[in-house]
């Protein structure tokens, strides 16, 4: 079975220049995760770091901007 949101996503509020974490628990733990904006896939960097621990995955966006929107 795929992994699934055990709940819906919800919107995060941060300001300009800060960071942002997103999160999101799925019913299978250590299932594979893939962010994504729009249609680009975000991937480990400077602006981004994503972090899991078992079925909890989380996305930090750092030195945000309104493109980060």
């Amino acid at each position: 079975l795929p992994a699934l949101f055990k709940q819906e996503l919800q919107n995060t509020e941060a300001e300009e220049g800060g960071t942002a974490t997103l999160s999101c628990e799925l019913t299978k733990p250590n299932a594979p995760v893939e962010w994504r904006k729009g249609d680009t896939t975000l991937y480990p960097g400077l602006k981004y770091e994503m972090k899991q621990q078992g079925s909890t995955a989380e996305l930090l966006i750092y030195d945000l901007e309104l493109d980060d929107s």
